[in-house]
């Protein structure tokens, strides 16, 4: 049997390159006489912009801190041990980068078991232990304050979550185990499953303590300061923390059936994860902590040699990493300063960009329309927006009337648009429209400004192609809702020229979006992939497949709606626009429906109704679909609809409208909020054998988003 320091240091040899992490013990005296203490403070020598992690280095660096607190218990010298972090961090988990490199089994339970080893000889010191979460705690950080007697919160801590199953992982050193054993089987779905299906929801400090996660919350200021006066305390018996009594009958199970439910919801079966999660909790309902442990270990090992994990940790790294450095952007010395943007069009997609521009940008921000009364309406709406955030506390009154003052209305462009920068039109998806609004923008804006169009699906190049100084113009493609969805297309048009690119890129990363530079190609990258996608369910329903079979087809993919609801919510008659721009453009792979075409023209707003609080067929749609006669199985549909998919991607990147797959998934991930458990999209398709059979190879080299061989 290998003693953790052997584990650890086995683990080592194949993570050279780990950020370590040191655990550095230091003694003090606690208020009140209460006697020694040995603080362990976990820090990688890093500000807060790298935060603290654990690799195998770093979980025996902590591991000889412990020998020597555990010698110091023993020997009676001290009266109790804390961990802390450094400034704005407390430690956000297990070192990702490792993870991806092992490439076998009994590697990847060599972290698990690392990790609890290390973690669990906090809970067997001689003396009480304290975790003090001074900052940001994820996954491991989470777990190694649960493996503590005591935890105290900073009321200023800003992001605290077990992320593990978002990324295709378990909380596998002691989440799914001392959790609900701590706060209760439904407390511990909420954060362990829910909040990480819901985009990696993240808690603050009051929701830690609330939950009762921590035992006492105190202000960010002098947070360790507080947290050592109650720890002093708690030692001398003037404190007694009590906790309330875990329902381990009929609510524990009832609690696991929940977490079944949000995940069939969410994943639907398609994702590992989140069930090897829920069967780890359903088990600790007898508090044996052990067996669980060893479960997680288990399920960690098995996770971590699984397509999924890598997937996740593919998208995360897109999001994180390809998304801050977009591929094939300009040099950023050449953008140019924007200190005031114009914006044509004043309805709820125009009134959306104003807001972000006028939030982010924080400089006047003018709007025009067709007649005064859409100005006044555009106008009001950021002003309420502003208010809503006001009332919610996320900005100050100096903030909201100083935003407030930015933002203005005018109908005339000249008076509008002279001094602006950077002018954004979303107006109607009408070429003449745009190139007519271009023009106007043309003869009264300064000859430096961009004139970005916030276009779907049309030709930026067409757009431009009429005016004097067609290099200043960019696509710029926003996903709504705007505020949530961060993606922006920026198109580059045949005479886009490198400086307006860059302005572009430059205005993308104030806005806090990630930008990707698609060629100027019909309907760019999302929407042209949705299209193909949602046109061959589309195709099967009117050669005579029944809508719930189409629909159902496809949940083993997991995505966040079915595909007639994200139609729903795009709308129906955006949806033909697309449909038949893009047919215009590829006749033989882009269709447009008769069906779809019939139910825009009954001005319907989509095919389900939701009386029953879950979609249903609306029996007015179902009376206007005209159907053939041949019906497939799900799995025949999902084939169709996959190898089209596959099809369509394999010729982008043919056409060089994306500089590699990575940025198709990257889109997918930030623009339609594709799960990261499928990295997107092109990892799946390699996965299942999806890309071989349609287009004879890969879309990624083995080992990128996948088990290296």
């Amino acid at each position: 049997m290998s003693t953790t320091a052997e584990l650890l240091k086995g683990a080592a040899e194949l993570f050279p390159d780990e950020v370590v992490t040191q655990a550095h013990v230091r003694h003090l005296d606690l208020p009140y006489g209460a006697g020694r203490f040995a603080l362990i403070t976990l820090d990688n020598g890093f500000d807060h912009t790298k935060p603290t992690t654990f690799g195998p280095a770093s979980l025996a660096n902590l591991n000889t801190a412990v020998d020597q607190v555990e010698a110091e218990a023993a020997a009676g010298d001290i009266v109790g041990a804390g961990v802390t972090g450094k400034p704005f961090i407390f430690a956000v988990g297990a070192d990702l980068k490792g993870v991806e490199l092992l490439t076998e089994h009994q590697d990847a339970l060599a972290i698990g078991k690392g990790g609890h080893e290390v973690f669990k000889r906090l809970a067997g010191l001689a003396v009480p232990t304290f975790a003090y979460y001074n900052g940001a705690a994820m996954g491991g950080g989470v777990e190694v304050g649960l493996h503590c007697t005591y935890r105290t919160v900073s009321q200023a801590l800003p992001a605290f979550s077990l992320p593990e199953v978002f990324l295709g992982l378990v909380p596998g050193w002691g989440g799914c185990t001392i959790l609900p054993n701590l706060i209760g089987a439904d407390r511990a779905v909420s954060v362990i499953i829910e909040n990480s299906l819901n985009q990696n929801k993240q808690l603050k400090g009051r929701q830690v303590f609330e939950l009762g996660i921590a035992d006492a919350l105190f202000e960010g200021a002098d947070f360790l300061e507080q947290s050592l006066i109650w720890t002093a305390r708690v030692l001398k018996g003037d404190i007694a923390v009590e906790r309330p009594v875990v329902d381990r009958g009929e609510g524990w199970d009832q609690a696991v059936a929940r977490g079944r439910f949000l995940a069939d919801s969410k994943v639907h079966g398609a994702a590992p994860a989140a069930y090897r999660a829920l069967d780890i909790i359903a088990a600790a309902k007898d508090g044996d902590l052990q067996r669980g442990f060893d479960a997680e270990d288990r399920a960690l090992a098995d996770l971590i040699m699984g397509g999924e994990l890598r997937s996740g940790i593919y998208a995360f790294n897109l999001v994180q990493k390809r998304g801050k450095r977009p591929a094939g952007a300009p040099d950023k010395s050449l953008a140019r300063p924007v200190t005031k943007v114009g914006v044509v069009g004043a309805g709820l997609m125009a009134s959306q960009l104003a807001l972000l521009f006028l939030r982010r940008l924080e400089v006047p921000v003018v709007l025009t329309d067709i007649d005064q009364e859409r100005v006044d309406k555009g106008v009001g709406y950021v002003h309420a927006e502003i208010d809503k955030l006001l009332g919610k506390g996320r900005i100050g009154q100096d903030r909201a009337n100083r935003l407030k003052a930015l933002v203005t209305g005018v109908l005339d462009k000249a008076e509008g648009f002279a001094d602006a920068d950077f002018v954004i039109e979303a107006v109607f998806e009408e070429i003449g429209v745009k190139q007519q609004v271009f023009a106007e923008v043309e003869a009264v804006a300064p000859a430096h400004a961009i004139l970005a169009t916030n276009t779907s699906s049309l030709s930026v190049t067409e757009m431009a192609s009429k005016l004097k100084n067609p290099e200043r113009v960019v696509g710029f493609h926003f996903f709504n809702p705007v505020a949530i969805l961060p993606l922006l297309e920026i198109v580059r048009g045949e005479q886009t020229d490198d400086a307006s690119l860059a302005t572009a890129f430059a205005v993308a990363r104030k806005l806090k979006k990630t930008a990707v530079l698609t060629k100027d190609a019909p309907a760019f990258v999302v929407n042209r992939i949705l299209t193909r996608f949602m046109g061959e369910i589309q195709n099967v329903i009117d050669e005579g497949t029944p809508v719930e079979v189409a629909e159902k087809a496809v949940e083993p993919l997991g995505l966040p709606m079915s595909p007639l609801v994200l139609l729903e919510l795009v709308g129906p008659a955006i949806g033909l626009h697309v449909s038949e721009t893009l047919n215009r453009a590829f006749p033989d792979r882009f269709t447009v429906s008769p069906n779809l075409a019939a139910v825009v023209k009954a001005g319907k707003r989509g095919f389900y109704v939701h009386d029953s609080g879950k979609p249903e067929l609306d029996p007015e749609v179902a009376a206007l679909l005209k159907q053939g006669d041949a019906v497939l199985t799900e799995e025949q549909v999902r084939d169709r609809v996959l190898d089209a998919v596959a099809q369509e991607i394999g010729l982008m990147l043919d056409e060089g409208v994306v500089a590699e797959a990575q940025d198709i998934d990257l889109c997918l991930i930030t623009g339609a909020g594709w799960p990261f458990h499928l990295g997107g999209i092109t990892p799946y398709l390699d996965r299942e054998g999806v890309s071989e059979r349609v287009n004879g190879r890969r879309f990624l080299a083995p080992g990128v988003a996948s088990v290296p061989a």
